[in-house]
């Protein structure tokens, strides 16, 4: 969306808000031992406590509040009571919502515990990368160049970035435009992020894979040649100078 008045500003900020500290709490909250139901119960009894609803539930009827997403599972994890987290476990919430119509989205991976399977490095990338694309993007600056930056920046560190995954337009609905926000730079776009506009941008940094595959329970992705991903998200509106990060309060940054 576009924000054309105060009041829209104060409604992406107040749903910004509510998926923000969500993420920060289930983050905070997860521990080895815990279901990755649980986990996700105590995020939604937190959304329903700002009056917002599970964006993903909404929008596409998924099995769960937020997803959650362990090891191997790129993304869109479905949360189970079947699932126990272990130290070590590489592990990302992706926590969206509606609250009175407006939308927001973000996301976090980290560790379990101590890192003892070694998977801070690419967790580390992925926030970088994120914080330096932030910082980079402006009304009139071309999206497949923030998308060129990503992808150098993850090679630089020895990453490979997901190709069919990638940020979106959000505010009115989940996803709209813009679409397609992706992690290396598609020569054929040429698009520009516009002053006033809302967007997730998104981290999608991998170990070894180049895609992501969808598994047979229709919602949860692993990488085509295996390993590990790392993603991180932030919902923004753009300006004329740096954005303003609207889902700061999740503290992934910190």
């Amino acid at each position: 969306m576009s924000i054309t008045n105060e009041s829209e500003f104060i409604g992406m900020q107040k749903v910004s808000e509510a998926v923000a500290y969500t993420l920060k709490e289930m983050t905070n909250y997860a521990q080895p031992g815990m279901t990755t139901k649980e986990i996700d119960e105590f995020g939604a009894a937190i959304l329903k406590r700002f009056g917002a609803r599970s964006a993903p539930a909404l929008t596409y009827g998924f099995p769960g509040c937020t997803c959650i997403s362990i090891d191997d599972e790129f993304c869109h994890g479905i949360p189970t009571d079947q699932r126990v987290l272990k130290e070590g476990d590489l592990i990302n919430i992706d926590v969206s919502a509606e609250l009175n119509g407006f939308w927001a989205d973000n996301g976090n991976s980290f560790v379990i515990g101590k890192d003892i399977n070694n998977h801070n490095k690419l967790v580390n990338a992925s926030k970088e990368i994120l914080q330096k694309a932030i910082n980079n993007i402006k009304g009139g600056v071309k999206i497949a160049d923030i998308g060129f930056l990503m992808e150098t920046e993850a090679k630089r560190r020895g990453f490979k970035v997901i190709k069919n995954l990638g940020g979106h337009g959000v505010g009115r609905s989940l996803h709209e435009a813009p679409d397609e926000l992706m992690n290396y730079k598609n020569r054929f776009d040429n698009r520009r992020f516009r002053k006033n506009s809302v967007v997730a941008i998104e981290t999608f940094i991998s170990t070894d894979s180049h895609i992501a595959v969808e598994l047979n329970d229709g919602w949860t992705m692993v990488g085509n040649k295996g390993g590990y991903m790392a993603q991180h998200e932030h919902t923004i509106m753009i300006t004329d100078g740096k954005p303003v990060i609207l889902t700061q309060m999740n503290e992934i940054f910190n």
